[in-house]
């Protein structure tokens, strides 16, 4: 049945595993930060969530293994007077025995991830060989142009 995580906030390997996350991901959510803040807000507010899946997809075709790195369908735009937007997204990665299912927050000029779940297929890890198992299947899930030439 595998491993399941739930964040417990007291876990010093949380925020390893979510600099990771980030790590691995960065080329995507620049792509991301491609589309402007307003079309999503409009997204999520008319609830066209394809839409944000279609803008995921593609921004992580080209740095992500098909079908890795994709949008859970929720998010949340906070739009307020006294603040920058931010736009959360849910997301999910899968790969090689590994999910995890996280939020990832954009703003003006900061970009986090707030992971929620992590899962492993393979039972009885450490929590050491979870994080190494987290770390090389992000790995194994990013494209590597330089070495496809």
């Amino acid at each position: 049945m595998g491993s399941h995580f739930m964040p417990d906030f007291r876990n010093k390997h949380l925020a390893d595993r979510e600099r990771l996350l980030a790590e691995g991901i960065r080329e995507v959510v620049a792509e991301l930060r491609l589309v402007e803040i307003a079309d999503y807000i409009a997204f999520l507010r008319m609830d066209r969530l394809g839409n944000i899946a279609d803008i995921v997809n593609s921004s992580s075709q080209l740095f992500m293994k098909a079908g890795t790195l994709r949008f859970s369908g929720e998010g949340d735009a906070h739009v307020t007077w006294n603040h920058p937007p931010t736009i959360e997204l849910g997301m999910e990665f899968r790969h090689r025995g590994v999910t995890a299912h996280f939020r990832l927050s954009l703003a003006a000029t900061t970009a986090s991830i707030n992971l929620s779940y992590l899962a492993f297929e393979t039972p009885d890890l450490s929590t050491e060989e979870q994080t190494a198992a987290l770390s090389a299947a992000i790995d194994n899930a990013r494209i590597d142009w330089r070495s496809a030439g």
